[in-house]
């Protein structure tokens, strides 16, 4: 997520802005676990697997409309 935006801007809203590091910590979190329960790495059940994929998209959400927040 955000890898066509420069590391320097992101490392600097993560200081600047707690929620955005917060929220950019937890979607990776969120993407490994996804990953992991779809490469059959971790045992998890459907409905779990689809609450984290809605929580990882609204986690994206949030993240975009601060980054876009932080650039105007």
């Amino acid at each position: 997520m955000f890898e066509e935006q420069p590391q320097q801007e992101i490392d600097a809203l993560m200081r600047s802005n707690p929620e955005f590091k917060q929220l950019y910590q937890r979607h990776r979190d969120l993407d490994k676990k996804v990953m992991d329960a779809e490469l059959g790495v971790l045992p998890i059940d459907d409905i779990t697997l689809a609450q984290m994929k809605r929580e990882k998209l609204a986690a994206k959400d949030r993240l975009v409309r601060l980054y876009d927040a932080g650039h105007h």
